[in-house]
């Protein structure tokens, strides 16, 4: 049996980390008429200035395609965005190699669906997946099993506590699973799971694993090592970097083996009219002309959160969650989708109200300045096994404060007498 609860202990006390505000260009800025007070993390961070300025100072001084290159500007440019590959590896504990630059968490899950997956699944096959995550971790192994015949089945998550059901893990395993892939941190019950005690269950029976950690890799220390983990997909934006980019981590065994995706150049070795060769790792996954300028401003991001610390902002976010948990449970007509107050949760927290939509909370908030997100936020199926069609969440990050809930509350107290 695996114990889904094995989030970080709760930190007694607010680490402070209010100083990095001023790094952030957007944060003094008016929504209508109030500074803004932005709690929409889980969809994309804000930039700080570092990033922002690595990524001009890219088009400005060495804008050039990488790679194809001899002159000077295309020699800089690639050895700043290679620089940037380098540096990720680093940041997640892996080969350089074992790198590949996508366009996102869903760019990266798609690659694997559709060169792993495709290669390596055939009708009757398993993918196991897990009741609570995103579409993009959901979409494209529901259509990598309409094109292969392979089945997808799910581990439950409770309800009531927000955790995966994990007592028959071996058991489901060993039934003709050939992937499973899972979700680090919910983005809507801020559940983080056991991943490293999972991929251990799944290496143990065969099972190839991957990780969508779009919703961790900006807010704690992570390690592929340490996860055992396969294949782990992340995007740059919800990490204080650029949209548009991304990485996906995969054991190089796996890569060599895997076909490429996408056809055009930089991907190959040779060209004739009637074949090609594909070029080594981890070129052969990276067709066209890539996202430069996120690379780079990547680079920057990674850097300053590790300036920041990954274990403060870990910490950090754990408390503004926490708290906005407990406090929102409070309201009279609230509900707290996740683990209920007092248990251990990620930076964010979903809730809804008996008769309040979730929009209309989310509307009414904006009017004071304050961005929340309302909707299925991409899990639509946990919401209808949840019984409600859209929920408003507030999700945190390093540079959110205690005061700006105490806002939140407020504003929320004043929306419950006007319309409940």
């Amino acid at each position: 049996m695996i114990s889904s609860d094995v989030a970080a202990e709760p930190v007694t006390g607010t680490t402070n980390l209010a100083a990095y505000r001023v790094d952030f260009p957007i944060l003094g800025k008016q929504v209508n008429g109030k500074t803004l007070i932005y709690f929409d993390n889980g969809a994309t961070t804000q930039k700080p200035k570092q990033v922002i300025a690595a990524i001009r100072a890219y088009y400005e001084n060495d804008n050039s395609n990488v790679h194809r290159g001899t002159h000077t500007l295309s020699t800089r440019a690639t050895e700043r965005f290679e620089a940037a590959r380098t540096r990720a590896a680093r940041f997640i504990g892996a080969e350089a190699e074992e790198v590949i630059y996508t366009g996102g968490t869903t760019d990266g899950i798609n690659l694997v669906a559709n060169s792993w997956g495709v290669s390596n699944l055939r009708e009757g096959d398993k993918i196991l997946l897990t009741e609570m995550e995103h579409h993009s971790n959901l979409v494209p192994w529901q259509m990598l099993a309409e094109r292969t015949g392979a089945r997808l089945e799910y581990l439950a998550v409770d309800e009531a506590t927000g955790l995966l059901d994990l007592d028959l893990l071996d058991e489901r395993l060993a039934d003709g699973v050939k992937l499973l892939a899972m979700v680090h941190v919910s983005n809507v019950l801020g559940t983080e799971n056991p991943v490293a005690e999972i991929c251990a269950a799944a290496r143990r029976a065969g099972v190839v694993t991957l990780v969508d950690a779009a919703q961790t890799i900006g807010h704690q220390p992570l390690d592929v090592q340490a996860l055992g983990c396969d294949f782990l997909a992340a995007g740059a934006h919800k990490m204080a970097g650029p949209t548009g980019f991304g990485i996906l981590y995969g054991r190089r065994e796996l890569l060599e083996a895997m076909p490429p995706w996408r056809g055009g150049g930089e991907m190959i070795r040779t060209v004739e009219y009637s074949h090609s060769t594909w070029n080594e790792l981890p070129y052969k996954f990276e067709s066209g002309t890539p996202n430069i300028a996120g690379a780079i401003g990547f680079h920057a991001a990674m850097d300053f959160l590790d300036a920041v610390g990954r274990e403060a902002i870990n910490a950090h976010d754990r408390e503004l969650g926490a708290y906005a948990a407990a406090r929102i449970a409070e309201l009279p007509g609230m509900r707290i989708l996740g683990p209920p107050p007092g248990q251990p949760r990620a930076g964010l927290v979903a809730f809804v109200h008996e008769s309040i939509h979730a929009e209309d909370i989310c509307t009414l908030a904006d009017e004071a300045g304050i961005a929340l997100r309302g909707g299925h936020h991409c899990t639509m199926p946990m919401h209808a096994k949840f019984g409600i069609s859209a929920s408003a969440r507030a999700s945190f990050y390093l540079y959110n404060t205690v005061d700006e809930i105490d806002a939140l509350l407020g504003t929320l107290r004043r929306l419950l007498k006007i319309l409940a």
